[in-house]
């Protein structure tokens, strides 16, 4: 099934000041993200860009961007934008990749835009893989995720789940054999359709006490598939230690 990858990027960031133009091995990170993107089964590849200085560096590099609205509240609100902007058909998947994920696995962008087909009743898919410490298991900035038997998302969270009652009696010590615990990958699929509507829904209260937008969509009664990978993906960027990480990853060409 034909897909396209869009990219949210937002010059601004408190952490990491003009995040998508810092360099990674000679190139600006959106542009790294692009072109991972590009080695996927996508159709087209498009960065929906909120400064021209994104816009510059796409250009300088070959890579497509779209000038979307600098005042959206998320990224879904740009990416609806930027559906309009292409014209994209409501039928038509969308698989949202974060402009700060460098090291993304094009695999795992195809594995989430087929959930779509496998899996008709959800309107999203999303990607997760098996958490393997209890650091991890009870870090705030770690969301988990809990599927059903058809591998749908029950609920996200950033509190420990599944909570093992007798297990943990005595402190986390370990983590839960069955089910294991999963760690949520940021990255989604929709039909262009859906996402228009998604971001005129009304935010959920469980998305505001979380700070979770995937939430809103379980919130309004709509499903999310959900793939499990094997393989934790590379680190993203969201601070100048992470930065320096995945510079010394692709330097080693570990990346």
């Amino acid at each position: 099934m034909p897909f396209t990858v869009l990219i949210p990027a937002r010059l601004a960031s408190t952490r990491l000041p003009n995040k998508p133009l810092a360099d990674i091995a000679g190139k600006p990170m959106i542009v790294r993200v692009a072109e991972r993107a590009e080695r996927s089964g996508a159709a087209q590849v498009v960065v929906a860009a909120d400064a021209p200085e994104i816009l510059h560096a796409c250009a300088a590099h070959g890579v497509r961007a779209i000038a979307t609205r600098a005042d959206h509240a998320s990224g879904s609100d740009r990416l609806a934008e930027a559906c309009a902007l292409l014209g994209l058909d409501g039928d038509d998947v969308v698989v949202n990749v974060q402009g700060d994920e460098p090291l993304i696995d094009p695999a795992l962008i195809d594995a989430v835009a087929a959930l779509l087909s496998s899996s008709p009743v959800a309107r999203m898919g999303t990607a997760a893989h098996a958490i393997e410490n209890v650091a991890d298991f009870l870090n705030p900035n770690v969301v988990k995720v809990v599927t059903d038997a058809q591998g749908l998302a029950l609920t996200f969270s950033r509190a420990p789940l599944p909570w093992w009652r007798d297990g943990f009696a005595g402190g986390v010590t370990a983590l839960p054999a069955q089910p294991a615990p999963l760690r949520h990958i940021g990255l989604y699929s929709y039909r262009a359709g859906f996402l228009r509507a998604f971001a005129s829904l009304a935010p959920a209260p469980l998305e505001q006490c979380e700070a979770l937008e995937q939430l809103r969509a379980l919130w309004h009664g709509h499903r999310i598939a959900v793939h499990v990978t094997a393989r934790a993906p590379g680190p993203g960027v969201d601070t100048p230690e992470d930065l320096a990480r995945v510079r010394a990853l692709l330097a080693s060409g570990a990346g």
